[in-house]
């Protein structure tokens, strides 16, 4: 699991890379069949990471609720990943199996009580990001560059 979330990182700092060489109002258009523009994915991506792990998993939800009008800028959504990716990968470091079983319990529209397993949102948060880099890849093909590849392979992780 600690593999995939290294995966994701890797990606998305591919992807980070890839957006310096896009105009901004393409990074901020709007397009069909997403969130909403390349840059907003970008920020969801994170921001649903650092929720689900750090607010709700790890319980601290003293921490700063965030909104893409305060980082609505390429420089301001990559800075923001590293700083939370400080704080998110600790976490995912000292996952143990214990956790996997464990309940967050919140309530849904309704207000009655759902829940869910540790195992199961830490695992929702990576196929998370990885249906999103599938949009980025869409969208990319749409503008006529490459996409940042996807291929687990060849990235080092597995190296030891």
């Amino acid at each position: 699991m600690k593999k995939l979330f290294q995966y994701n990182w890797q990606v998305r700092d591919d992807w980070f890379t890839w957006c310096e060489h896009v105009p901004e109002e393409e990074l901020l258009k709007n397009r069909a069949g997403g969130v909403g523009s390349i840059l907003y994915t970008l920020f969801h991506i994170i921001e649903v990471e650092h929720s689900w792990l750090i607010l709700d998993l790890k319980g601290d939800p003293e921490r700063e609720k965030l909104s893409f009008e305060k980082y609505d800028s390429l420089k301001k959504v990559r800075e923001l990943s590293e700083r939370l990716h400080r704080e998110v990968e600790p976490f995912v470091d000292q996952w143990t199996s214990e956790m996997e079983a464990r309940l967050f319990i919140e309530k849904d529209a309704d207000g009655n009580p759902v829940s869910f397993k540790h195992g199961e949102i830490i695992r929702h948060v990576i196929a998370h990001e990885i249906h999103h880099i599938g949009q980025l890849s869409i969208w990319a093909r749409e503008l006529g560059r490459q996409p940042v590849t996807a291929n687990l392979i060849r990235r080092g992780l597995f190296a030891d």
